[in-house]
């Protein structure tokens, strides 16, 4: 079972320690066992938290040793300085290869450790500037989601960690494994963000109960070929004006952006799935021609069809995670 240490330090943020927490037990392996082991850990027994909280912990760094994944949370303004103890246990992991991600401003820690020297890394926006800065050797990313070097990764909030854990299910075990975590952690059917989404749905999510679920529905059927907005309308009975009108009201976005992220989505689901070539996915999802297919998919994924199908083609649940490579 893949050990998940959750490193709690001085002021550490409530909300950032609990977010990996939750995401990582819940998830659970086909046949229904857990797939992590999460346990926190601390310099001492005690820790205080942000908001008045005072957290007891049972493991202390030596459990940075054991883990084979690291999440180091956000601490609140005013925390003390890193410890040389807590700065040598993260020097050491990483030297022993553990992967190790960071949630909001933990990043402030990892980079006081030294470990994201040279590395692209995200913080909350409101302190990016602020670990630009400090740690100038930190090429700072604010518009993104999270950043994943490979060992070590970063998110930009607490909620973004969301984003960051479910890339990590995802590499370690696969779409299946990771659609249904997010189901448990009840993520919202879009998350808008510069950075790669790495979706986890092999259609996109249909509102049930919606007026349009129907429409929803020819739409994914009918990917391969054109679909126009007057199609669309059409088939919802509704003139074009009145169709957008509504269909955002349901859904927070255009016609026409939901039907480019289904067919995103669907050419994510083929990369995975089959020995496709790109110009075959491409017609396959809809797009008039690979490039502009290669173009949407940068654009929404943040990365390239055959990058991603390197770091995602072929994943299967096995009983133990592995980390992943980057993309």
């Amino acid at each position: 079972m893949h050990s998940v240490a959750i490193l709690l330090l001085d002021r550490v943020i409530p909300f950032d320690m609990a977010a990996p927490m939750q995401t990582f037990d819940w998830t659970r392996l086909p046949d229904g066992r857990p797939a992590y082991r999460v346990r926190p850990c601390a310099e001492t027994p005690e820790v205080a938290a942000d908001g008045g909280l005072l957290l007891r912990v049972d493991r202390g760094l030596e459990a940075l040793g054991d883990a084979d994944t690291i999440i180091v949370p956000g601490r609140a303004e005013g925390a003390p300085p890193l410890s040389p103890a807590v700065v040598t246990a993260l020097r050491r992991a990483a030297g022993a290869g553990t992967r190790i991600a960071s949630v909001c401003v933990g990043a402030f820690v990892l980079a006081e450790a030294g470990l994201l020297d040279g590395l692209r890394a995200t913080t909350h926006w409101v302190a990016a500037d602020q670990l630009a800065r400090s740690f100038p050797r930190v090429e700072v990313q604010p518009d993104v989601l999270y950043v994943d070097n490979g060992q070590i990764l970063t998110s930009a909030g607490a909620a973004a960690a969301l984003d960051m854990c479910l890339h990590m299910v995802r590499r370690d075990l696969g779409s299946a494994v990771a659609a249904n975590t997010a189901r448990m952690s009840v993520m919202p059917l879009e998350r808008e963000g510069g950075q790669a989404q790495f979706i986890v749905h092999k259609h996109p999510p249909v509102p049930r109960g919606s007026a349009f679920e129907p429409l929803f529905e020819w739409i994914e059927d009918n990917l391969a070929h054109e679909v126009t907005l007057g199609a669309m309308a059409a088939r919802a009975g509704m003139s074009e004006r009145t169709f957008g009108r509504r269909f955002r009201e349901q859904t927070g976005t255009t016609p026409v952006q939901w039907l480019l992220r289904a067919r995103v989505r669907r050419a994510q689901y083929l990369l995975e799935n089959s020995d496709y070539t790109v110009e075959r996915i491409a017609q396959q999802s809809g797009f008039g021609s690979p490039t502009a297919f290669r173009e949407r998919f940068r654009k929404v994924v943040g990365t390239t069809p055959y990058a991603y199908r390197s770091a995602f083609h072929g994943r299967r649940p096995v009983g133990r995670p592995v980390a992943g490579t980057g993309s």
